[in-house]
């Protein structure tokens, strides 16, 4: 059976100071403070999309808030979903992929540091008809 994974975009990373820097497409790094956001090392999506959902077409995002040490070890029992995809079981995949997330840390002028970041995950069935994304 394939195993079916959303896709995990990069991180947007909130600073110390509270500025959001995106990363997305952009580079990690804001060179106005000298931050760099936490990158995701995983080589594939921990995030497992729940089958029932894929096969209906259900798609969405889900916008997670993470923590993660200066050693770049999340922790998982501060994740919180900041943003919902307006699906209880997108939103519980998210959360429950995060043990597995794994990120080289967020970095302050070049040092490693702790800090707080959103995570978006996007679940996209590439075979779903348009229009059945949950709002």
């Amino acid at each position: 059976m394939k195993k079916l994974v959303a896709m995990v975009a990069l991180a947007t990373a909130c600073t110390p100071g509270g500025d959001d820097v995106s990363s997305g497409d952009e580079e990690t790094r804001d060179d106005r403070t000298g931050y760099e956001a936490p990158v995701a090392t995983n080589a594939e999506s921990p995030v497992a999309y729940p089958p029932d959902l894929f096969d209906q077409g259900v798609e969405g995002r889900v916008i997670l808030r993470l923590f993660v040490d200066e050693t770049g070890s999340i922790h998982s029992d501060s994740a919180i979903v900041v943003e919902s995809s307006g699906n209880l079981q997108l939103d519980s995949a998210a959360l429950l992929g995060v043990a597995e997330m794994q990120f080289a840390p967020a970095r302050q002028d070049g040092v490693p540091v702790a800090g707080t970041f959103l995570q978006p995950v996007d679940f996209r069935n590439p075979e779903a008809a348009s229009g059945n994304e949950t709002p």
